[in-house]
């Protein structure tokens, strides 16, 4: 009885999950919208981060160090678990979701599979990390964050509850960086 009712409710959040999907893809058809969330998406990647560490060190912004510690610690966290997650759990990309038809991506995904996002966990550790130590900043970080998440959905590379479980993961690893450190 108990896993019947766990699988049921596992398959009304896969509806919800491939519903909420496909009502936001279906926005993303126009040029405008697919180019803006695919500079949204590359403005997570990887290079930028060392870009703004390299800033923040030049520009002797108050607290540098201790941010740059804070995001090398939260990101040597936040990359084993989001690779063994992804590789453990193998869920599929929406493109080869089989409840799905028709659904082509606007890039070409980096990898695999699709739970959790690799861009929205990094780019909630830069959330989470910066927002410690520059509290001010919380607001448009996690706006910047929350656009970077729905990007990915909007590119077709993501389900919205992908999204999610990079969220938790980003700001859970900079938390556990931010402990260890003494910062939070």
């Amino acid at each position: 009885m108990y896993n019947e009712a766990a699988a049921m409710l596992l398959k009304r959040l896969e509806y919800w999950d491939h519903a909420f999907f496909c009502r936001l893809f279906a926005r993303s058809s126009s040029q405008v919208m697919a180019k803006s969330s695919y500079w949204l998406s590359k403005s997570a990647d990887g290079p930028l981060y060392l870009l703004l560490v390299l800033l923040l060190l030049m520009l002797d912004v108050a607290d540098a160090w201790l941010v740059t510690q804070l995001l090398l610690l939260a990101f040597a966290l936040e990359l084993p678990l989001y690779l063994l997650l992804k590789n453990s759990i193998k869920r599929a990309r929406p493109e080869q979701a089989v409840s799905l038809h028709r659904i082509v991506a606007h890039i070409i995904p980096s990898d695999t599979f699709s739970l959790p996002s690799g861009h929205t966990a990094a780019a909630f550790v830069v959330v989470t990390s910066l927002s410690l130590i520059y509290p001010a900043c919380l607001l448009p970080l996690l706006c910047w964050g929350a656009l970077v998440g729905l990007s990915r959905v909007m590119l077709g590379v993501h389900f919205p509850l992908d999204i999610l479980a990079g969220m938790a993961l980003g700001v859970l690893s900079s938390l556990a960086a931010a402990n260890w450190l003494g910062v939070w």
